[in-house]
């Protein structure tokens, strides 16, 4: 795997990954607090047959030192579709895991070159549905605790049986995200609501779910996004059940090409 700096007309430069020399066939954007290198094993197990690239988003990972224009999901789609552009002029797919999938959304609404978008466990919070009392109630944690709040994320949100190796380097590397950058996307990533990206988006939509996308969320894309259930999984199927997620993703990937 290749990795490089995106620079963007905006002035911010994004780490990223490539597998291949092909034109690229899917980006893959990680979650909130998340990494690039989240993706690294799928990337590894599919450039057989994909031509991939991953990318850090601002104040993420490798790009933890760039700030976004705004910590909105709007602004870090617009932000993805930039790197995109710069990436390829080639029909792509978006995998977008979490937050990363509110993002590929936005994103999606401004680029042409798009065969479709993947959603990885994306709706876990039912957005557009949260009242803003709920909202808040959501983020005071991590207003409160940063570091706690994080560390009850991951034990409450994966599934049982993940290598706690792997549990406590997810916890280690959200956790170093900067507050002060990652709280006021939060807060706005609560009350995101999808229909607006829904009405413009015009490719299909698939979304690779584990079991704990709630069932307003499930009324919200029927009719909109085809699931694919990977029963056991929690919210991190990529680390939960690699392997299952791999074949499901690569059939997707064939689909939308």
């Amino acid at each position: 795997m290749k990795t490089s700096r995106i620079s963007l007309p905006s002035g911010i430069t994004l780490a990223s990954t490539r597998t291949g020399d092909a034109p690229i066939q899917a980006v893959f954007v990680h979650g909130w607090t998340c990494r690039r290198s989240d993706w690294d094993p799928t990337l590894e197990a599919l450039s057989e047959d994909f031509t991939l690239a991953s990318i850090d988003l601002p104040g993420h990972g490798d790009s933890a030192d760039q700030a976004a224009p705004q910590w909105r999901i709007t602004d870090l789609g617009e932000v993805l579709a930039d790197a995109v552009t710069a990436l390829t002029d080639a029909p792509v797919t978006l995998v977008g895991h979490s937050m990363g999938g509110a993002v590929a959304l936005e994103a999606a609404r401004k680029l042409d070159q798009l065969n479709g978008v993947v959603l990885v466990d994306t709706f876990v919070i039912p957005y557009g549905d949260l009242s803003e009392d709920q909202a808040r109630e959501t983020e005071a944690p991590f207003i409160e605790d940063f570091p706690a709040a994080i560390d009850g994320l991951v034990e409450n949100f994966t599934a049982t049986g993940l290598d706690p190796a792997i549990k406590q380097r997810m916890k280690s590397e959200m956790q170093s995200a900067n507050p002060a950058w990652m709280l006021p996307l939060w807060a706005d990533l609560l009350r995101w609501n999808p229909e607006p990206a829904f009405a413009d988006i015009n490719v299909p939509i698939h979304a690779i779910n584990g079991d704990m996308i709630p069932e307003p969320a499930r009324a919200r894309c029927e009719g909109r996004v085809t699931e694919w259930r990977l029963d056991g999984a929690g919210h991190f199927p990529q680390a939960e059940m690699p392997e299952r997620f791999q074949q499901t993703l690569a059939e997707v990937l064939n689909k939308l090409a």
